[in-house]
């Protein structure tokens, strides 16, 4: 609840913030003529985060609370600023009025809701195809190949269907990651693992690749202005806006979060909000997309007031990744001290403590709640004891994975990779038919 109230709710205020800004802010600069759509763009923008550099210094063991909520919010942020954008691209901002703007949040509706089906709905394809498919199963080619296909299955469906295809995806690697890759050999498992951080890791380097040449556009730069203030100044009070939006729904959120929770339940601390307040205004991959979308035809423009869009969103990025990313370690050694004890090192490294608490989570027998939650990790994974999520496990352990597969419920194949190196394989398998 907490990573959807950063996540989708917040993302909403920071985009109104945003938006109001500079329409109040943006005249005293003379930009140039810009209508209510392309404030409201801007909105949409700017409130995308890029929160890998925060995720980079966390470490997962020590705070799984704030990493959770740090990756989780920038994921959810990502899908709901594209899935926004989409629907200010279909506004009628010409005659705008009550109507419209129930259209607007419809169309927004739509689009989230659409397509988070689409990518489920590809996602349990994908699992029931490989579960069904015995002859793929001894081929980690065939597997890993039909992954990947499936994946993008999803996107070109959503693009297809005027979707929003980060979303489509999104929801269609969450289900995978759940069913199908508990499907496929052991051998698969890695591949996948290793060959998708790959490419994701590529994609990236590529991306900034591209933005760092495009900075040295000195046409654009001419284009936009004479001189580099006008562009500094206006990357300055985006920066100042996307400061006040995030202040302005991560501490009132938490506040509201820390009240619905129960004693036993951990709190969002005031140093963990900074940190989250902070691990937000970093601004990356999708600000840029959505930024050439809107102000430029093919990654150039002839308008002035689109390139000064354009740098201006380039200095963004570049600024707050490298001055903002290069501050994340000391703060969160400023606020965060690393423990410090003999035990310290092997308690965090040992794998003897995550693998057993990881193994019953995932496995068909968990039960949230009778294990003691003598560690960080395995309180915030066992405490809910009646909650959606426990709801949902039993839900899944007897009407979902007996049919798309999963750990545990994967059918016995007599010499397959995954049952001779798994046993609880074929335990899950026992356990289902005694059910």
């Amino acid at each position: 609840m907490t990573i959807i109230l950063f996540g989708a709710v917040g993302t909403l205020i920071s985009f109104v913030i945003i938006s109001l800004g500079a329409m109040g802010l943006f005249e005293k600069l003379d930009v140039g003529p810009l209508d209510l759509g392309d404030y409201l763009a801007i909105g949409a923008i700017f409130s995308a985060t890029d929160s890998v550099c925060t995720l980079q210094v966390l470490n997962q063991d020590e705070t799984p609370l704030l990493y959770s909520l740090v990756f989780g919010e920038g994921v959810v942020n990502d899908a709901t600023s594209v899935v926004l954008f989409n629907a200010i691209e279909n506004l009628d901002i010409g005659h705008f009025d009550a109507l419209v703007l129930l259209n607007f949040i419809g169309n927004f509706l739509y689009l989230f809701f659409t397509s988070t089906i689409l990518g489920v709905a590809t996602g349990l394809l994908s699992a029931y195809i490989i579960k069904k498919l015995c002859f793929a199963r001894h081929s980690t080619d065939r597997e890993v190949s039909i992954m990947m296909l499936m994946a993008y299955l999803s996107y070109m469906l959503s693009m297809l269907l005027d979707l929003s295809g980060i979303l489509t995806v999104f929801f269609c690697g969450i289900v995978m990651s759940h069913y199908t890759w508990h499907n496929v050999t052991e051998s698969s498992r890695v591949t996948t693992k290793h060959t998708f951080a790959t490419l994701s890791f590529i994609a990236e380097i590529f991306l900034f690749l591209y933005v760092g040449m495009d900075a040295l556009d000195i046409e654009k730069w001419k284009l936009a202005s004479s001189s580099p203030k006008k562009p500094i100044a206006l990357s300055a009070i985006i920066l100042g806006l996307v400061m006040v939006g995030r202040a302005a729904f991560v501490f009132p959120l938490s506040f509201l979060s820390n009240l619905s929770k129960k004693e036993a339940r951990p709190k969002i601390s005031f140093k963990q909000q900074v940190i989250i307040w902070w691990a937000g205004l970093m601004r990356g991959a999708v600000s840029i997309a959505l930024a050439y979308n809107k102000f430029t035809a093919s990654g150039h423009t002839e308008v002035r007031v689109n390139a000064i869009m354009i740098t201006s969103t380039v200095i963004v990025v570049l600024f707050s990744t490298m001055v903002f990313g290069l501050l994340t370690k000391p703060l969160l050694t400023l606020l965060i001290p690393p423990r410090t004890g003999p035990n310290t090192s092997s308690l965090l490294s040992s794998q003897s403590i995550l693998d057993p608490l990881l193994t019953s989570m995932m496995g068909s027998d968990f039960d949230v709640g009778q294990i003691s939650p003598q560690y960080n990790l395995q309180f915030i994974l066992t405490a809910p004891t009646r909650s959606v999520h426990r709801l949902w496990r039993k839900f899944d352990d007897r009407f979902m994975r007996p049919m798309f597969g999963g750990r545990g419920f994967v059918p016995f194949v007599p010499g397959s990779p995954v049952e001779q190196s798994d046993p609880d394989s074929h335990l899950g398998t026992v356990a289902e038919a005694e059910r």
